[in-house]
């Protein structure tokens, strides 16, 4: 691509220190992100990196770490409009924070969601070992809230117990039976899918009367979906995207989210592991390490070399 230019007096020039190969990017390569006429209208995947300043026309300064609020980032350099960058605590873990901008602030969001939780109420969430399945216990036990973790592999179960999940069960064709049974009778009000078809179903029949499922991902290509008999005891749904519910607050209000993920990211409340880093001339074989099954961690790129 050509050079990025000199900023204009409200743009920064930042040099992308880092970006991971999440679910939405492959879908995104695919043409299936949103809609197809979205993938035709930018060029360049991916929402989600850490970057480090390098020219500046505004008042922030060079050398600063940061995160932006656009998309298009498998670059090595970006030239930004300067209110959409966020600064990040000097001292935060690079490649933490190149995952910021999308997993955990999904996973906080979810939290906050068309369910007032209070102290003691109990979630269900499936593909709980994915990157925002695994920020939400935390987010979760922090507002004393429940959780229950579904999952696909059992090598996964102590791994999520430690992160906080009250209990993580296989998916399986009883599960409302072993999650009302985890949940001790307790109602459980919330369900979030990122998976679709069968498997959302599943989550959906799991709830309480008149309880929630927000679907933010269909991991195996299919819509959402509830029962017949979850929609007559009043359960309903309701989709979920980021830049939707980031919309809905004001610029000082999603500054104030991301400060606040990035203090627990670096005081070691929220952390998300890395299997591997390529540099961006290995980007194919990047993305199909990052497609591959039981992997245990993110696949990050680095596209200015190692760090």
């Amino acid at each position: 691509m050509p050079d990025v230019g000199a900023p204009r007096a409200d743009e920064i020039v930042i040099d992308v220190l880092a970006f991971p190969i999440n679910s939405a990017d492959l879908l995104f390569c695919r043409g299936r992100y949103q809609s197809p006429r979205v993938c035709r209208q930018r060029r360049v995947p991916n929402a989600s990196a850490a970057s480090r300043q390098s020219v500046t026309a505004s008042l922030m300064r060079p050398g600063d770490l940061v995160i932006h609020l656009q998309r298009e980032n498998w670059v090595q350099r970006r030239r930004v409009a300067a209110p959409d960058a966020i600064s990040l605590p000097a001292d935060l873990d690079v490649m933490q924070g190149a995952m910021l901008r999308i997993n955990p602030a999904t996973a906080l969001c979810l939290i906050e969601g068309p369910v007032g939780l209070r102290l003691g109420d109990w979630v269900i969430q499936n593909a709980a070992n994915s990157a925002v399945g695994r920020h939400l216990p935390a987010l979760a036990e922090g507002r004393r809230v429940h959780t229950i973790a579904v999952v696909n592999r059992s090598d996964v179960a102590t791994g999520l117990q430690a992160l906080g999940a009250d209990a993580v069960l296989r998916d399986g064709p009883d599960l409302t039976e072993r999650a009302q049974g985890a949940a001790g009778g307790a109602p459980i009000l919330l369900g979030i899918d990122a998976i679709g078809g069968e498997a959302g179903r599943r989550i959906g029949d799991c709830l309480a009367d008149v309880g929630f499922v927000v679907s933010y991902g269909a991991l195996n290509g299919n819509d959402p979906v509830l029962s017949r008999a979850a929609l007559m005891r009043g359960v309903g749904m309701i989709g979920f995207g980021l830049s939707y519910s980031l919309a809905r607050r004001t610029r000082a209000q999603v500054r104030e989210l991301y400060a606040d993920l990035a203090a627990k990211i670096r005081d070691g409340m929220l952390r998300a592991p890395v299997e591997a880093t390529y540099g961006i001339e290995d980007i194919k074989a990047a993305l199909v390490h990052a497609q591959r099954r039981g992997r245990h961690g993110k696949v990050l790129v680095l596209p200015n070399g190692k760090l």
